[in-house]
């Protein structure tokens, strides 16, 4: 993490200390350096200046993993959510042609038997040789009331052989799309497999990360100026989203104010009355915390446009949400952004679901409502 301007102040009053006491020692008659003692609190110096950049330059690498790992664990999330409604969509179809197939298992038993008597009834009754059956007739009448029973006859048996061939084919086409499910199945759960093994590797490559940047915070006088940092930026990436919404504002939304006390929790989890109280020295919370696990879907408490959507430092992945008359929603933390800037959304719907991005320790929902770019109570507005 980037040190605070006073640490980096201390920091860099060192070297000019030094600085002035070099310039006192030459200036006092008598204590004349040797090139050898310039040099050594030259390279003093110089050593002080390089491992103060080197910090630095950690912070904001460290930083920079930590955004790459969380936006990759909302990937990965996604894309395990997608799998998962491929496998089911999959099992269902799988269901479905299994049923199928045990009809048409039970047809085939059916019409089998009906052959089977057919055959049999024809053979007891001797009509396989039918031009002798037809010749021993003894009038014309009779013998075309024969000849067109045995015609009936024939074209019955005809057409059942055909249907019972059709059976067949039936089966066998069933037969190969269950297989085909089957290997679908097979490959989709090796899919999910991978990717649940790639998010752990990213959870503890994450971890890793964060653990390095907590080391790197060796001061509350860091802390307090990161939390400064991180709120200045959201801020401004607000700022921005709402100038950027208002030059192509399409949908009238209606604001908050007729909802107070009425509006939905954005997730169900113990809630923590944070809103005010001191944070870390001076600085305030703006907002609350919902305590919940790990993937638990949060919703809209209003429907309004998205406006931002995106990782920022500190906050991890945030959605920020328009509801119209300077009103607006923001949720922060989440392990993945299910919605993007511009969507419409319904009070209720699910926009994220609830993560430990932005460096949290453990999971939950960071919450805040804003009026006109003032943080306002949720404890005054959520149906609680």
């Amino acid at each position: 993490m980037i040190k605070t301007k006073r640490e980096q102040r201390i920091l860099l009053l060192k070297p000019l200390s030094l600085v002035w006491l070099l310039c006192l020692l030459i200036a006092i008659p008598g204590h004349a350096q040797t090139e050898e003692d310039l040099k050594s609190i030259q390279d003093e110096i110089k050593n002080r200046q390089t491992d103060l950049n080197a910090k630095v330059r950690t912070a904001e690498s460290l930083q920079a993993q930590l955004r790459d790992a969380e936006l990759e664990i909302a990937k990965l999330t996604k894309q395990s959510i997608i799998s998962s409604q491929e496998l089911k969509l999959v099992q269902d179809e799988q269901k479905r042609l299994q049923d199928k197939h045990k009809q048409l298992t039970a047809q085939k038993q059916t019409q089998l038997k009906l052959l089977a008597n057919q055959i049999k009834s024809a053979y007891l009754a001797g009509d396989h040789d039918y031009t002798k059956l037809l010749l021993n007739q003894e009038s014309v009448g009779k013998f075309e009331r024969m000849l067109v029973y045995y015609q009936y006859l024939n074209e019955a048996r005809k057409e059942q052989i055909d249907s019972f061939s059709r059976l067949l084919e039936q089966l066998q086409e069933t037969a190969s799309a269950l297989e085909e499910k089957k290997t679908q199945i097979v490959s989709l759960r090796a899919k999910q497999k991978a990717q649940q093994e790639a998010l752990q590797q990213q959870q503890k490559s994450r971890e890793t990360t964060l653990a390095a940047i907590q080391q790197n915070i060796d001061s509350e006088a860091a802390q307090i100026e990161q939390l400064q940092i991180n709120e200045q930026q959201l801020t401004n990436a607000i700022a921005e989203a709402l100038a950027r919404e208002a030059a192509r504002q399409d949908i009238k939304l209606s604001g908050l104010r007729n909802a107070k006390g009425k509006l939905i929790k954005p997730v169900n989890g113990q809630y923590r009355r944070l809103f005010g109280k001191r944070r870390q020295g001076q600085v305030r919370w703006k907002g609350v915390i919902f305590n919940a696990p790990l993937g638990r879907p949060v919703s809209a408490i209003h429907q309004g446009k998205v406006i931002f959507a995106d990782w920022l430092k500190g906050m991890g992945l945030v959605t920020v949400i328009d509801h119209g008359e300077g009103y607006m929603s923001l949720y922060g933390h989440t392990q993945a952004l299910l919605k993007q800037a511009g969507d419409i959304i319904e009070a209720g719907e699910t926009i994220a679901l609830v993560g430990q991005s932005g460096g949290q320790q453990s999971p939950g929902l960071y919450f805040e409502l804003r009026h006109k770019g003032g943080a306002i109570n949720p404890g005054n507005w959520l149906d609680l």
